[in-house]
């Protein structure tokens, strides 16, 4: 699954509709979080309800996604 659109973003909590790269699929997520780890391990490894498939399994890439906030900083 990719992140396909943030809808709602308060410090680095987020919700946003993520997309299958397989199927097409859309689904939203409310419990985000906006870190790399997140958008590198995480989010890579979620499998799709309707295909079953994750962007791990089909041998893809992650997309890197910029944070709004750097590591470092506090928020």
């Amino acid at each position: 699954m990719k992140l396909f659109k943030k809808t709602h973003q308060y410090r680095r909590d987020f919700s946003g509709i993520y997309e299958c790269e397989n199927c097409g699929h859309k689904e939203e997520y409310k419990s985000c979080y906006d870190d790399d780890n997140f958008h590198q391990n995480v989010t890579p490894n979620w499998k799709c309800p309707k295909c079953n498939k994750s962007t791990i399994d089909l041998g893809l890439k992650p997309i890197k996604i910029a944070t709004r906030y750097r590591p470092w900083e506090v928020v």
